[in-house]
């Protein structure tokens, strides 16, 4: 979630204060990513400085007000409209736990992936019941209770995949230990060492 560039979308319909974008945000996203005070503050301190937002007021952090900058409104388009791009996955921790799990000798992957489902299953449950309850949550509120609907959803299915390749008797392999040099033994200086330099030195 980029924190900056939502504060920036609620300065482009005005400007505003720290804890009134606080509110405005979490309401807009039906309470589901709340923010914290100071981040919202840090945020647009450094909103300020790259020049995206012009502060005015008092220098007090709650009572200062913002204004979106013309450079802010031409960063929110750019952002709005440029697609993320190929790259590395995030790294989801779900995810990690699994395949840390099958490498562990004294843990059992498959209590493990059902020990999540059940979280899973909880979390799906308590979306569906705020999406119920909620009486007037708008496009947007409901816009986000069906994103973490579908992820959630997403996940429950690739736990059901790990499990369905598990009982198939699919196994990591864990990676094999890097290889390391064997250990040098110190040389050791030779009787005939000053004999044989004095010979190649005669020998010249």
């Amino acid at each position: 979630m980029s924190v900056p560039h939502a504060l920036l979308t609620l300065l482009e319909r005005g400007p505003s204060y720290g804890l009134r974008l606080k509110e405005d945000f979490e309401a807009w996203t039906g309470e589901v990513w709340p923010l914290n005070a100071g981040q919202v503050y840090t945020t647009l301190q450094r909103l300020e400085r790259d020049g995206y937002v012009i502060a005015e007021g008092p220098q007090e952090a709650n009572q200062r007000h913002y204004a979106l900058a013309d450079s802010g409104r031409s960063e929110l388009r750019r952002w709005l409209t440029t697609p993320s791009g190929p790259g590395a996955p995030p790294r989801d921790e779900l995810v990690i736990k699994v395949l840390m799990s099958l490498m562990v000798t004294d843990v059992e992957t498959r209590a493990v992936v059902q020990s999540h489902r059940r979280g899973l299953m909880e979390e799906l449950q308590s979306y569906t019941r705020a999406k119920a309850a909620m009486s007037d949550g708008g496009l947007a509120g409901n816009l986000v209770l069906d994103a973490q609907i579908f992820r959630t959803e997403a996940m429950m299915r690739w736990l059901d995949l790990c499990e369905t390749r598990i009982d198939h008797g699919e196994l990591l392999q864990p990676p094999a230990p890097p290889a390391s040099d064997p250990p040098r033994r110190p040389r050791t200086a030779r009787a005939t060492d000053s004999a044989e330099v004095a010979a190649r030195e005669g020998g010249r």
